[in-house]
């Protein structure tokens, strides 16, 4: 065996010998919270809706280091439709989407603006612990930085990952363990709700068991459960109704609100 070759096998024992030891990915900050704003749900309403679930984030703010990330709603929809009928690929739909998140988290960042509400781009996502411990309330685009890289979705031409994923991205970059989805909604059904009065309410329920059900209507993107299964950190979604005052309050302190699904 030649000198390369012994010095091969010994990086190759080495690796192996620190794949085995290594334990866990760093937890950068563990405790933020990481909540999305529901886009079509919460925003597209205007004042009514969203000011009081504001003002409930305010109120949390100097107990829990919070992080808001903006939904498209029905403009991102709108942008998705008029692509596709111009044949636009997956990578452009992606990009008119995630404009349509900058938006609606600059509308946001301003109406929180006297409360430390402060708009961060992705390329500014370090910069995130610095603003947290000033005080601040970062509010991020929803939508993912896959832009014109997009997936191929399995079905159709509209990009898997949409805000709900950026949601879960951030929280599991960061080593949380839960995300928070402001909905309009007291959580999942096995239906929508809206269409279907019938429809029953799921209060908790394990990722592999949601999955196997294989409802036709769910509240969060699909792709978002795949995930949570090799996920590191992030181990439970909570659906919560924001047209109800002091739900968000009650899910970020721990107690049973909304639906649960975890890992």
């Amino acid at each position: 065996m030649s000198k390369m070759d012994d010095l091969g096998t010994m990086m190759q024992d080495t690796l192996e010998e620190a794949v085995l030891n290594y334990k866990h990915d760093l937890r950068i900050l563990p405790n933020v919270k990481v909540m999305k704003m529901g886009g079509q749900s919460i925003t597209d309403r205007g004042r009514k809706a969203v000011f009081p679930i504001l003002d409930e984030i305010v109120t949390l703010k100097d107990e829990h280091d919070i992080i808001l990330t903006s939904g498209g709603g029905t403009r991102a929809r709108h942008s998705y439709q008029v692509g596709i009928d111009l044949n636009m690929p997956v990578g452009v739909l992606a990009e008119m989407g995630g404009a349509i998140t900058v938006q609606n988290a600059r509308l946001l960042q301003m109406v929180l603006a006297k409360h430390g509400g402060i708009f961060l781009d992705h390329l500014e996502f370090e910069k995130l612990p610095q603003f947290l411990r000033l005080g601040c309330i970062p509010i991020l685009p929803g939508m993912p930085p896959y832009s014109f890289w997009e997936d191929i979705p399995d079905f159709g031409s509209i990009p898997m990952h949409r805000t709900d994923c950026g949601a879960f991205f951030t929280a599991e970059a960061l080593g949380a363990d839960t995300v928070y989805f402001i909905k309009d909604e007291k959580g999942l059904y096995t239906d929508d709700p809206k269409k279907k009065p019938d429809a029953k309410f799921i209060p908790k329920i394990h990722v592999d068991e949601l999955i196997e059900m294989d409802l036709g209507d769910l509240i969060v993107e699909r792709v978002i459960l795949d995930y949570m299964k090799r996920s590191r950190f992030v181990k439970k979604l909570v659906i919560i109704d924001g047209m109800t005052k002091g739900e968000l309050t009650k899910a970020i302190n721990g107690e049973e609100t909304g639906t649960v699904i975890y890992a």
